[in-house]
């Protein structure tokens, strides 16, 4: 049975369970054999969480690029689809949001692997402790250009358009595309430029003016970071698993940013 974020809203964590949460694992890139060790160090950290998961948030751009043709998929990433499928039949909840590099996400997920795909930030609460999350692109002020292009690939007629191209050309130009964004900003995507700068922090404070959250919790940015949103709310960013192999854990009460040791 498919466990929605309806049934997850409001509820209490069992006794010594957590929540988990990460994103930017960017599956696919820079080679074939550097994706799949860092694949491989997924799902051993998805082996290592699973006992005591009461759910597992995945932020976004999970792959470096994704998109769902009627009769195909991406290929490879067997391990991690393989993983995730068994979570779920361990009744482990996993929500998968969309992220910039892979927002064409359709039916595969919920219909193959039990995991509902998120496309929008979204606000829970779980313990009586509030959440707004998602993965973080297009949000805040700036980045007019990305924002532009944002509309015109998520519309209904973009996505027609491009299932209409032989998936083996369709792919190759749209990881390329994927691999030039990336590279184009990965050295931006590590550097702290001042709270003032920080697109996804300045819209969660936007966000609290309107509505209280305890924890903002976003990916996309690259950087792990944890600032003060309010005098009783934190902005989470989750960093990535390029290098940086970040995850967040939250034990009913606080949450904590973590790497990942093997």
């Amino acid at each position: 049975m498919l466990k929605t974020l309806e049934q997850l809203n409001g509820s209490t964590l069992p006794h010594q369970k957590k929540i988990y949460f990460a994103s930017d694992f960017h599956l696919g890139v820079p080679s074939h054999q550097e994706s799949l060790r860092r694949e491989k160090k997924i799902v051993r950290w998805l082996r290592h969480i699973e006992d005591s998961a009461a759910a597992i948030f995945l932020l976004g751009d999970i792959f470096d690029f994704w998109f769902e043709y009627k009769f195909a998929i991406p290929k490879g990433f067997v391990r991690l689809l393989g993983k995730l499928a068994d979570l779920t039949d361990k009744n482990i909840p996993v929500f998968i949001f969309t992220g910039n590099h892979d927002m064409w996400m359709f039916d595969y997920f919920p219909d193959e692997l039990n995991i509902p795909v998120i496309h929008n930030p979204v606000s829970i609460s779980i313990n009586n402790v509030s959440f707004f999350i998602g993965h973080g692109d297009g949000l805040g002020p700036g980045d007019r250009k990305y924002k532009f292009l944002k509309k015109i690939f998520r519309a209904p007629i973009s996505k027609r358009l491009f299932a209409l191209i032989h998936p083996t050309v369709g792919m190759w130009v749209a990881q390329g595309w994927s691999r030039k964004s990336r590279l184009k900003n990965s050295e931006l995507d590590k550097q702290f430029f001042g709270k003032e700068n920080e697109w996804i922090y300045l819209h969660c404070q936007e966000v609290e003016q309107q509505k209280h959250h305890d924890y903002y919790i976003f990916g996309h940015r690259h950087l792990p970071l944890n600032l003060p949103v309010s005098d009783n709310s934190q902005y989470i960013n989750l960093g990535e698993w390029i290098s940086d192999y970040m995850y967040a854990s939250f034990d009913g009460h606080n949450i904590e940013l973590l790497h990942f040791h093997e």
